[in-house]
């Protein structure tokens, strides 16, 4: 009978493998990349304790351990940096884009996607942090923009003028975020309510929330992927 810590090695080389599958489609020569990206930096760092430690056995062995260390977290480095990039690049554009990147923000955040949303399926999701509360739209920028501002409105009215509402939309466009950028912009935003009152706004907040319809969040590639990729490169 396996153990769960028997089944964790076999889930991240799981991970690992979707990530580079995901990422191999937009990167064809990802492989190369990292590969080279192993050998010179094993070898520069085999030169360095060459010259450092001499020749003797026990340093030329502690040499070797050294270099395919670093060149195997060098590596590592470089892949999650690129897997990032192609999860961006595949999933930008496609509805539920953005609620999978929000994802990526853990401690000190709350995130609840599609809090509100349209027949067109225009969506709006909401964070609560150290700046406020963030609503992030996706769709449409016309119709995303009239219901940013009903649910900045609405989220206001509950939580007094003292904790800020920011709305942003996902997009390209002008007074848009890129999704690339979205997870960094909301965490550059400046503090304004401190922990104790965090809890206080997401209490406020389920009042409103109870009284909203269930929300018709998408099941397609893009949040499932995306997830895929943030597990593999946190390990």
């Amino acid at each position: 009978m396996s153990t769960p810590a028997a089944q964790v090695p076999a889930g991240r080389i799981a991970q690992l493998r979707q990530a580079y599958r995901m990422t191999k489609q937009t990167q064809p020569k990802i492989g190369l990349l990292l590969l080279g990206v192993f050998v010179l930096t094993a070898a520069a760092t085999g030169a360095f304790g060459y010259f450092v430690f001499g020749t003797r056995w026990y340093f030329i062995i502690l040499t070797v351990l050294l270099a395919l260390t670093t060149a195997l977290l060098v590596t590592m480095i470089v892949f999650g940096r690129r897997a990032e990039k192609s999860m961006y690049a595949q999933a930008e554009g496609q509805l539920g884009a953005g609620a999978g990147a929000l994802q990526m923000l853990k401690r000190g955040w709350d995130v609840k996607p599609a809090v509100g949303f349209t027949k067109q399926q225009d969506v709006v999701h909401r964070v609560v942090g150290r700046p406020g509360i963030v609503l992030v739209g996706e769709g449409t920028y016309s119709r995303v923009k009239n219901l940013l501002s009903a649910e900045v409105t609405k989220h206001q009215r509950i939580v007094g003028d003292d904790v800020p509402v920011t709305s942003i939309i996902v997009g390209r466009g002008e007074d848009e975020v890129p999704l690339p950028k979205l997870v960094k912009h909301v965490r550059k935003l400046p503090k304004a309510i401190k922990p104790a009152q965090q809890t206080e706004v997401l209490y406020k907040l389920k009042a409103l929330d109870a009284m909203r319809p269930a929300a018709p969040m998408p099941r397609g590639p893009v949040p499932t992927s995306m997830k895929g990729a943030r597990k593999a490169m946190r390990g």
